[in-house]
């Protein structure tokens, strides 16, 4: 299904409540439970270390285990970031390592074609913006509501401002 500007009347037509915040939360909460599961698992694995014997594991060795086990998390926490926040004057879309800040009127077109790994924004200075925070590959009907509240948001707000 392909959710864009120009999409039929049978869209939904209720205003959403701003300001408003979406994300993958599923994938969020996995990423998350992820991390901290490995860095609690490393950590005991660098307590239970054998002290002496043949192999001897020192601090060094440990906190190098720990540490693995905290950049792994940091990873997951690089992963788990991606939101994308509306309000009244805009858009922000927050990606992996980027932050964009976007006015209602940039936003020519939300579009998720069938296939696609994100919402992209259409914008009006020609270029296109990944929004990584709507992703349809875990939840899909989750991912299509969230297109369709922020396409009818930037329908309204955006050419509600044009006509000022």
């Amino acid at each position: 299904m392909t959710v864009t500007a120009n999409e039929p009347a049978g869209a939904p037509t209720d205003e959403p409540t701003l300001p408003l915040t979406l994300r993958p939360t599923l994938t969020r909460v996995v990423l998350l439970v992820a991390g901290v599961t490995v860095v609690g698992v490393l950590t005991l694995i660098a307590v239970l270390l054998p002290a002496g014997g043949a192999v001897s594991w020192g601090l060094g060795d440990r906190l190098a285990i720990v540490g693995s086990g905290l950049l792994v998390l940091a990873v997951l926490a690089l992963l788990a970031r991606p939101r994308v926040s509306a309000d009244a004057d805009g858009v922000t879309v927050v990606n992996l390592t980027t932050v964009r800040r976007l006015a209602w009127q940039e936003i020519v077109r939300v579009t998720l074609r069938p296939g696609d790994p994100w919402v992209t924004l259409d914008l009006a200075d020609g270029t296109v913006l990944p929004v990584m925070a709507i992703q349809p590959g875990v939840s899909r009907e989750r991912s299509l509501a969230d297109a369709r509240t922020l396409r009818s948001l930037a329908e309204s707000l955006g050419s509600a401002r044009d006509d000022r």
